[in-house]
């Protein structure tokens, strides 16, 4: 069996949104990632691409919109991708940060090990996005 020879640090993530503008003011304004730039999609639409270290988030906002939408609910009751994990440094503010601004918050920052700690939100789609913080 021939294994992937990758050539890359990160992956690229694409999420199809029901609200472009939304989605932008999370994850470019509240997460602070950087504009790559934007194209347009096979059969109508923009994606715009987002910097998160060496990944990729691509937000595509089909025209016309999806016809239909994930699952949601809880992070467990559907299979599939249901969570991405994001590593940063400052999990406690970060997270306050974004409840202030109304994002809902699934779990809190706490410690799942001596050496680590997560928390979990929404997206404007309800995707879950995990934060990751290892302890020195």
């Amino acid at each position: 069996m021939t294994t992937a020879a990758t050539t890359g640090a990160g992956i690229d993530l694409g999420i199809v949104v029901s609200d472009a503008e939304a989605s932008l003011a999370f994850y470019r304004d509240a997460l602070g990632f950087s504009v790559a730039g934007s194209n347009p999609l096979p059969g109508g639409g923009t994606m715009h691409r987002l910097t998160c270290g060496a990944s990729t988030l691509k937000l595509c906002a089909p025209d016309p919109a999806a016809s239909a939408a994930a699952p949601g609910g809880e992070l467990f009751a559907a299979s599939g991708i249901r969570y991405f994990t994001i590593s940063v440094t400052n999990i406690d503010e970060l997270v306050a940060s974004l409840a202030a601004a109304g994002t809902p918050v699934v779990w809190s920052p706490r410690d799942i090990a001596p050496t680590a700690r997560v928390a979990i939100v929404k997206d404007p789609d309800g995707n879950h996005v995990e934060f990751l913080q290892l302890k020195p």
